[in-house]
């Protein structure tokens, strides 16, 4: 085979082993996000521009993710809400581009920050209110109708003390940030191998 041939062979095995692995980050991405709370569209245009090295306009997305206009501007806005993308203005172009935030320790703070603020927070005050209910209900209460009270109060309280102690590793680890949090890593790695461990 020519030497030009081979040349252009291999850059389209090149270019074929990128856009195959950008398509996989994309699609497990997207496939994730349903465990985040948002829709799979909005994870895989988070993936698309966080995996792209260049700002994307919307008719890019749009091509590339094969949704509608609607779908895209929608997803972007929410996006931009959530910290995850910006806004680029690139000189010279009236198109608005957009460009996600590439640092993996900010994306973890971002993400976790808005879920303990949509759910952690929401539903440890629903059962923190739960459990006042309880608490002023069963003295009033007799016989079987105050031990299935006292049992459901009982489950309430461990689910609320759960949430407060996964709160509670959730701020630590936003306190201690990426350093810190390495640091606890080798730490913790360490005392693990350690012979007088358990495992």
């Amino acid at each position: 085979m020519p030497k030009d041939a081979q040349a252009n062979s291999r850059t389209r095995s090149d270019t074929a082993v990128l856009e195959d692995t950008k398509a996989l980050f994309i699609r497990r991405w997207g496939e994730m996000g349903i465990y985040w709370g948002i829709s799979r569209t909005m994870a895989e245009l988070h993936a698309l521009l966080y995996i792209s090295t260049e700002p994307l306009c919307t008719d890019d997305i749009m091509r590339q993710l094969q949704i509608s206009r609607g779908n895209a501007s929608m997803n972007v806005r929410s996006l931009i809400d959530w910290g995850l993308v910006r806004r680029v203005h690139l000189r010279g172009d009236r198109k608005e581009y957009f460009a996600a935030e590439t640092d993996a320790w900010y994306l973890f703070e971002t993400i976790m920050r808005e879920r303990r603020r949509r759910e952690l927070e929401p539903i440890g005050e629903t059962i923190g209110k739960c459990v006042a209910m309880l608490d002023q209900s069963i003295p009033q209460l007799r016989g079987d109708s105050r031990d299935v009270a006292q049992e459901c109060q009982r489950r309430l309280r461990g689910m609320h003390q759960f949430l407060v102690t996964v709160g509670s590793l959730l701020n630590l680890a936003l306190d201690l940030g990426e350093k810190g949090m390495d640091m606890l890593a080798k730490m913790l790695s360490e005392a693990k191998s350690q012979p007088d461990g358990k495992s």
